[in-house]
């Protein structure tokens, strides 16, 4: 009893002394009476709290960190789902950009021809051995078999099957796919055939065969082909450009002539295209082709030595024997 008491006596004196001390060292600032204490103490005390703290200081980083890490981890998942929703809508961003450009263009070539077009995306190629795809507008958009499907570059193919939201097209390039032409200029009249999946690694754009009626008929590599158009316009409306003639075979004396057409359009890339689902009014002609490409002037052949260029005046040589001399008069 009386140790418990003589102890509380003690500690409230010793506290009393703490809290005087403090009080005098701290309105003694610098010039505290107890600074040499302090310093002491410091001295003293200074590496035991040191040392305890470097030895706390892990097994407490180490508490935090098991603590903390479900809720570190939720937050480097958040930021990762975060970066990915950011990473996904900059590419569907550029798509959307991307199918914006095709659809723009395919509405002024559409415009051009007077076509009435539903537009829809390829979402998938045949498998089997026909040159398909498939498309995702169908029936449910006004969508009918044997109508023309072309992209802003130029005719795509056909529709052979429809469903209620999906179609499938026959592309220009299979070996069943035969197409009224007509070359521009001359009016000369063909049939544009597929030659299949030949040759399709070279951009997705195999030459096709291109039989004029008319075996005399004139042809010139670099001339250009659209659709004749069908009777009815069904299957393929007038005027959808086709490709540019790019070789031509040499007569054989046969009832037709031969040459190869390298399309427009690149057939393993197919993105954007169009359902025409109603013909112009009138044929279309030429309209929808790009405008010819305007040739770069050569520049003018140098001039042969001796002889005057462009733009000088030819005039009296010189000679360092003076003038000639004047005939001598006949006796």
């Amino acid at each position: 009893m009386n140790d418990t008491r003589r102890s509380r006596v003690v500690l409230g004196v010793l506290l009393v002394a703490a809290l005087a001390m403090i009080t005098i060292d701290y309105r003694g600032g610098d010039s505290s009476p107890l600074r040499g204490l302090r310093g002491a103490g410091e001295a003293v005390f200074g590496p035991v709290e040191r040392a305890s703290a470097a030895v706390v200081r892990p097994v407490g980083n180490g508490l935090d960190a098991v603590f903390n890490a479900p809720g570190e981890r939720r937050r480097a998942d958040r930021l990762q789902r975060e970066n990915q929703r950011l990473r996904d809508q900059l590419r569907t961003t550029r798509i959307d950009q991307g199918k914006a450009a095709q659809l723009d263009r395919l509405l002024g070539s559409a415009g051009l021809g007077g076509y009435k077009i539903v537009a829809a995306n390829v979402i998938s190629a045949g498998q089997g051995l026909e040159d398909t795809v498939t498309i995702d507008a169908g029936s449910g958009s006004g969508i009918h078999t044997d109508m023309t499907v072309m992209s802003a570059d130029g005719l795509v193919g056909r529709v052979t099957r429809v469903g209620p939201a999906t179609a499938t097209v026959l592309l220009a390039t299979d070996v069943n796919s035969s197409i009224g032409a007509r070359l521009e200029d001359s009016k000369e009249i063909g049939i544009v055939q597929g030659r299949g999946r030949r040759g399709l690694g070279d951009g997705g754009r195999t030459p096709i065969r291109f039989q004029l009626l008319d075996a005399n008929a004139p042809v010139k590599v670099g001339q250009r082909l659209v659709t004749l158009g069908s009777q009815g316009d069904r299957p393929y409306v007038p005027g959808v450009p086709i490709g540019t003639v790019e070789r031509i075979d040499a007569p054989g004396g046969g009832l037709t002539r031969t040459a190869y057409v390298q399309p427009f359009v690149h057939f393993t890339s197919l993105d954007v295209v169009a359902v025409v689902v109603a013909p112009p009014k009138s044929d279309p002609r030429d309209a929808v082709l790009p405008p010819t490409p305007t040739p770069s002037t050569p520049p003018p052949a140098p001039s042969p030595s001796g002889s005057p260029g462009p733009g000088r005046k030819a005039g009296k040589s010189s000679s360092a024997a003076g003038p000639s001399p004047k005939p001598s008069p006949t006796p």
